[in-house]
């Protein structure tokens, strides 16, 4: 049986084409459905990578009667996260509001008929477990709701939408001040794992924004321990499991606080950042293992995760030992890969012709007539000028020639245009609201790396980002003074502020 998923190109949506769920694409046809038929709304975000996702496609979405209900009573819409990030991360909004916290894929929503959402989850199995009902009964106990009271869901949902709205938001400011770097190291020290390297408990991710932080306290403070914390950390993670010493790179999370058991996927973003990370603990130390670490996690990619100049999005490794790679291509993970690139060709030139044929077959393909795709057809989110630009200042740099920088400046001042609203900042311009944090989450805030490319060409042209810059800052100050390591990018662009440095 064939779906409404026909003609989409997304590797993910298309695992979902031929199954027994009307699924739907995110667009005006589902929507206007929903409407007409005056059907609550199923929305299920998820991506090829997630291992929760395929327990979903493969257990959850599979039974007959669980497909029935779907079809009979719900309008069912599927999405790929990094296809329509915008959308992923209004949901996890959404369900952070109604959750109390954060959660990864799959997100699974339940939406009224006018898009108000009234009950959030992320992995709903075939079987209960704790507060969330098996699927079946979930939608059979939906369903009910929704005919009987469906006036209270609607009220539901609108007080959702009216608090994740800025717009009725208040703001707490507090003083910005260097003393952050202070309230950094207390942090870093209190939350930092002696035995093992890195922070937290079992699922142990990378925290790379985290770590690159904490070496930039470290040039302002010539605090030491923040310098053993940082290299401590990365000896360790190469060390263990979530380190491939056979193909190179590093997978995303391990299981077990050691950093063994790792889950192995390996994310392009993430291993484009660690690998600038190892990079410049190799800057500071002149310790040749940390270069070593940085090119063999980029030549994974070079070798494993590219084709015709352009970089892929995640790549699964099989019991095999060979790899599934979903072959997106989207321009922020891809601009993260290339700046790693321009950063290794410092240490090695052949990574520069690498660097700078990728990022002009991007450019080429994806920033036609000064309009910047996301990716294939979807329009691009501050992301992706954010990172771009980041990326084109470091070819600028590398190269000396001038259409870099000219570039550079003019996808910043794009971004202001069509982002930035008197120190807020929104995520996309499309049909999802949604406005962007500073919080780095899977990786650095947007918001964050606008304003650090805004302050890194300050000091090459003459342009003054300075209010823009402040302004943003002061909006955040209450949650950024009190914890910056919850948003460690733009903990650092404030103290760059402070210390005036590129």
């Amino acid at each position: 049986m064939s779906n409404y998923l026909k003609g989409e190109t997304s590797f993910y949506l298309n695992e979902y084409l031929n199954t027994i769920i009307d699924w739907y694409p995110w667009g005006e046809e589902a929507l206007k459905k929903a409407k007409q038929d005056r059907k609550p709304i199923f929305l299920s975000i998820g991506y090829s990578g997630s291992e929760k996702c395929k327990v979903m496609r493969e257990e959850s979405f599979i039974t007959l009667k669980t497909s029935q209900l779907l079809n009979e009573h719900f309008i069912s819409i599927k999405v790929d996260k990094d296809e329509r990030t915008d959308i992923d991360k209004y949901y996890k909004q959404v369900y952070k509001l109604m959750n109390g916290q954060n959660c990864s894929s799959p997100v699974s929503i339940f939406l009224t008929e006018n898009l108000a959402p009234f009950y959030s989850a992320s992995y709903i199995g075939t079987s209960p477990k704790g507060n969330v009902l098996d699927f079946e009964t979930l939608l059979v106990t939906i369903h009910q709701k929704y005919k009987e009271d469906k006036d209270t869901m609607i009220k539901k949902g609108e007080e959702v939408l009216e608090y994740i709205d800025p717009k009725n938001k208040s703001i707490e400011a507090t003083r910005l001040n260097i003393d952050i770097s202070k309230t950094i190291t207390t942090h870093a020290l209190n939350l930092y794992d002696k035995e093992n390297g890195g922070f937290g408990d079992a699922p142990k991710f990378l925290h790379i924004s985290t770590l690159d932080l904490l070496l930039e306290t470290y040039k302002i403070t010539d605090n030491k321990e923040l310098l053993s914390i940082v290299l401590s950390t990365l000896k360790k993670m190469a060390n263990s499991e979530i380190y491939d010493p056979i193909d190179g790179g590093f997978f995303r999370y391990a299981f077990t606080k050691e950093w063994q058991l790792p889950r192995e996927e390996k994310i392009s973003y993430d291993n484009a950042n660690i690998a600038s990370l190892y990079l410049k603990a190799y800057k500071i130390t002149s310790d040749e293992f940390y270069k070593k670490i940085a090119f063999e996690s980029i030549d994974f990619m070079i070798d494993i995760m590219s084709e015709n100049n352009f970089f892929y999005t995640n790549s699964l490794k099989n019991h095999n030992g060979s790899y599934f790679i979903d072959k997106k291509i989207v321009t922020s993970f891809s601009s993260m890969i290339i700046d790693a690139l321009f950063n290794a060709s410092i240490y090695d030139e052949k990574y520069s012709s690498i660097a700078t044929d990728t990022l002009d077959s991007l450019l080429e393909k994806y920033y036609e007539n000064q309009i910047l795709k996301h990716s294939d057809n979807i329009n691009g989110f501050l992301e992706d000028y954010a990172y771009l630009g980041i990326t084109l200042l470091n070819a600028y740099d590398n190269t000396k020639n001038s259409k870099y920088i000219i570039l550079a400046e003019n996808i910043l001042n794009q971004s202001i245009d069509n982002f930035y609203e008197n120190g807020r900042w929104k995520f996309s311009n499309s049909d999802i609201p949604v406005y962007d944090d500073i919080h780095d989450l899977l990786y650095p805030s947007s918001i964050a790396t606008v304003l650090r490319l805004a302050q890194k060409i300050s000091f090459k042209i003459d342009n003054d980002y300075s209010q823009i810059i402040f302004k943003t800052l002061e909006m955040n100050s209450y949650n950024l003074m009190r914890q910056p390591l919850s948003s460690p990018r733009m903990s650092k662009v404030l103290l760059k502020y402070f210390k005036k440095m590129i």
